[in-house]
């Protein structure tokens, strides 16, 4: 039997091949996870807080060039909960947020889980939290934007079409004229616009007093802009809005970790369970 070198190369070759297309990835969304693990850990020793992260990363592309979008939904809100119920009482929550928004209920549990939180709770906003994301924004004790962040009006949205905007036109005609599947529409569309300012009054009645919280809730509500209206630290502040533009180096740092996936889907949620020991981390993934 004649060895052939050539042929053992090739194979060697092939089967470094097969593990790099195999386990490559595995291995380079470890490594881009415990950079963002280290990172977290180090602005949560900095600012003696616990580090939570939701980032949706809107604009990813999917297999054979398909968008996916990512919103706060109800996997995310069992996951920050989580996060919130294990940190000690007395130690503040950052929670970093980016995101388009998402279900009302999602990020209205989230909303109440961080407003019931003891210590003091920091909303971080480096780029934008829409919607759901501004509801929970509004939950915190200060919300902390880059200066050009910006938040969203929070009414809520029916079949792809705003709350407000149901009511007012069939407002504009005859019941008669209108189909009974629009009529009950409209009906449902009026009581998700008084169960969202009603809430969103109870997360700011204590902030800014009782009528100024009625007021704010208002215009967040009733369709005053578009849904995609950008509120920016100058309209948050205007609102009477807690808001600070100091956002910490290590936010941005972070966000560089969150690169645009092509193939594998990275997690939404990501903390590290408090108390911990010395020397002691972990990680909880959605996936």
């Amino acid at each position: 039997m004649v060895y052939d070198p050539t042929g053992s190369f090739f194979n060697l070759i092939w089967f470094l091949f097969l593990f790099y297309l195999i386990l490559g990835p595995q291995i380079k969304h470890r490594q881009l996870v415990n950079t963002r693990k280290a990172l977290m850990e180090k602005m949560s020793a900095k600012r003696k807080s616990n580090v939570i992260t939701m980032i949706h990363r809107q604009e990813s592309i999917g297999l054979f060039g398909i968008p996916f979008y990512r919103f706060i939904n109800v996997e995310d809100s069992e996951q920050v909960l989580r996060a919130i119920r294990t940190t000690p009482k007395d130690q503040p929550i950052d929670l970093v947020i980016h995101t388009p928004g998402g279900l009302v209920l999602a990020a209205s549990q989230i909303a109440k889980a961080l407003k019931s939180h003891p210590a003091k709770t920091s909303v971080i906003v480096p780029h934008y939290a829409m919607s759901g994301g501004t509801l929970i924004a509004l939950a915190a004790d200060e919300i902390i934007m880059d200066p050009h962040a910006v938040l969203g009006p929070v009414d809520p949205q029916l079949m792809n079409y705003p709350a407000p905007s149901i009511v007012k036109a069939v407002s504009k005609k005859d019941p008669k004229d209108v189909e009974d599947k629009t009529l009950i529409l409209a009906d449902l569309a009026e009581k998700a616009i008084n169960q969202v300012r009603s809430f969103v009054y109870e997360l700011l009645r204590d902030k800014m007093g009782d009528e100024k919280a009625k007021e704010v809730a208002k215009i967040l509500t009733e369709g005053k802009w578009t849904h995609d209206y950008p509120i920016t630290v100058e309209v948050a502040k205007e609102l009477g809005l807690n808001v600070r533009t100091d956002v910490p180096e290590e936010v941005y740092m972070l966000m560089e970790l969150y690169p645009q996936p092509m193939m594998q889907r990275y997690p939404n949620v990501e903390f590290y369970p408090m108390p911990r020991k010395r020397g002691e981390s972990e990680t909880s993934l959605r996936f």
